[in-house]
């Protein structure tokens, strides 16, 4: 009736403008309202700290179980053992025993059986990469609110631009592509006319970052450059991994006079490399606590995999080397330094893998984990952080199809159950089982005073009793040192461990290990170790990637027997 009465009295073309101009006022008034709050609430809510630490993975090459002060080693790492000992030391920690199958796990959270890659490393001039179905940590991180960058070696493959740090969830990168080359001028040969540079920021060449720095020194101003410019109130998930203190054996000068009393060279020049990557560590520290990240951070440290004697490196008193499946190969250094751990200055005895830091690092970045991943890893937090039990009851090790150069091997030595020439390793509870030929099987002292070379028998213990044959079993927990036997006294152990490597293997996929691909010369790219394929042949189907083994096992029959003829 209002409403009648007022539109009698204005007419009606009159009445409605009135009513119109009235409801855009009121709309104008209340959307500005509601946009202040609404920006002013966006404001609010970025510049509120994240309760999500900040975390950062430091990645170590060829770094022997020795190699570290606080496992009584003559080599000063004043800052690792500061921060081990002020965080959680890890004394049960495993990973893999060569580079591409330790970082391909810590990326995926999953068994080398799982990936495809349980054979060897990924070679620069193999078509292989980490399989692109597989969701990696910084991918996941990365969904979660955090800012990814990547810094040092990444030797996961890039044969194709899919590979790249940078397409696998990294923000940044900035680092080698391959798995070693000099530490000052970034090259690397292969093989004879297969050399090119491997310096990249991004996905290409890093010409212009390159100043002929030291890898060790580079890597960790890159570091601290990140941290300067990342607003600390962010989450931020920082790998690096150093290329020390694997070999080429370079350091500078300075670092050398510290260890003028050790005659070897090679352990000299190693002891340098360490102590170089030690100060590194130190400088990455300062600035964590200098930009404002300390407080709410998670490090860990963890070298990937056991030290090369050869190189100068050290696992003693561990059985042992780089590329075996002894204790040498595979027990890490390891510690978690963190304000937030709830036991600080602890030693851990639970057992943990390097899968492990997948579904860990994701819960603690409050990220999620889905049921169809089928992670291999545990999280680990609470046992690290509160010294609770570990969830982790078995690690399988690898069990590697295309490595069966056990003369002795067999069916019958493997009960009828596991063919006993197959390559594989396999940790239940306190027991061990080897099967296969594990590796370099000696046990090293370091080669502090000794002149003499690998070749010409240095001063180690030399193992005769045990050749001929294809399995093992140790009780790790009481024997950690791999000295007794037990596979003849204890047959029904054996059988137990050789049905679950039959269980594990079950679920193996295909092993991915192509030939060499002659495109990937580095003179067809600039001159620069980089991706090959093209975008058509990237659209191609992956399968093309997994190895016939059976057509590779018979290739390797009729090459032995000499019926195969070498194409020209």
């Amino acid at each position: 009736m209002v409403l009648g009465a007022m539109c009698g009295r204005m007419g009606r073309s009159t009445f409605l403008l009135t009513l119109l101009t009235t409801f855009s006022g009121i709309v104008n008034s209340t959307y500005g309202t509601w946009k202040s709050g609404f920006h002013s609430n966006r404001v609010n809510n970025l510049e509120k700290p994240s309760s999500q630490p900040h975390i950062i993975f430091i990645m170590v090459d060829d770094q022997g179980f020795r190699d570290v002060g606080y496992h009584g080693s003559e080599i000063k790492t004043p800052t690792l053992d500061r921060l081990a000992a002020a965080g959680v030391k890890l004394e049960n920690y495993y990973v893999q025993p060569l580079c591409s199958p330790s970082r391909s796990q810590l990326m995926t959270g999953r068994y080398q059986i799982h990936t495809g890659l349980q054979h060897s490393i990924i070679r620069p001039t193999q078509p292989n990469c980490l399989p692109l179905e597989n969701v990696t940590l910084p991918q996941k991180l990365k969904n979660a609110g955090y800012s990814t960058h990547m810094v040092g070696k990444w030797h996961l493959g890039f044969y194709k631009r899919g590979c790249m740090p940078t397409q696998r969830g990294f923000d940044t990168f900035f680092g080698s592509l391959l798995g070693s080359g000099d530490y000052y001028s970034h090259y690397k040969c292969d093989s004879p006319g297969m050399c090119g540079y491997d310096l990249h920021e991004g996905e290409e060449a890093a010409w212009e970052q390159d100043n002929g720095i030291y890898s060790t020194i580079m890597y960790t101003q890159k570091a601290i450059n990140i941290l300067a410019s990342h607003n600390p109130e962010r989450p931020i998930f920082l790998y690096l991994a150093y290329q020390a203190v694997h070999s080429p054996l370079q350091v500078p000068a300075r670092y050398l006079e510290r260890y003028k009393s050790i005659p070897n060279l090679h352990r000299r020049k190693y002891a340098a490399m360490v102590s170089c990557l030690d100060e590194a560590v130190r400088n990455l520290t300062l600035a964590l606590k200098q930009y404002g990240y300390y407080d709410n951070m998670v490090m860990v440290y963890s070298s990937d995999n056991g030290g090369q004697p050869m190189a100068g490196g050290s696992n003693w008193p561990l059985r042992g080397s780089k590329g075996s499946y002894w204790e040498g190969g595979i027990r890490a250094v390891g510690f978690v330094h963190s304000p937030l751990l709830v036991k600080k200055g602890t030693r851990s005895r639970a057992l943990i893998h390097i899968t492990d830091w997948y579904p860990t690092l994701v819960m603690l970045g409050e990220g999620t984990l889905d049921e169809n991943q089928n992670l291999d890893g545990y999280d680990v937090w609470e046992a690290i952080s509160e010294g609770r039990r570990s969830p982790r009851l078995d690690i399988l090790h690898n069990i590697d199809p295309v490595y069966t150069k056990a003369k002795n091997g067999s069916w019958k030595a493997g009960y009828g159950i596991w063919n006993t020439a197959i390559q594989a390793a396999l940790r239940v509870g306190d027991w061990k089982l080897l099967t296969g030929v594990p590796g370099y099987s000696d046990w090293i002292p370091p080669q502090t005073f000794s002149k003499l070379l690998l070749a010409n028998r240095w001063h180690n213990e030399r193992v005769n009793w045990d050749r001929g044959k294809s399995i093992w079993l140790f009780n790790i927990t009481a024997d950690p040192y791999e000295r007794v036997d037990l596979s003849l006294r204890y047959p029904h152990v054996v059988k137990k461990m050789l049905i679950r490597l039959l269980r594990y293997n079950k679920t193996a996929v295909p092993c991915r290990y192509p030939p060499k691909d002659y495109r990937s010369n580095p003179q067809y790219n600039g001159g620069v170790w980089g991706p090959w394929y093209t975008n058509d042949e990237e659209d191609e189907d992956d399968n093309l990637l997994s190895y016939d083994l059976e057509q590779m096992k018979s290739w390797r029959k009729k090459k032995r027997r000499g019926k195969f003829k070498r194409k020209t």
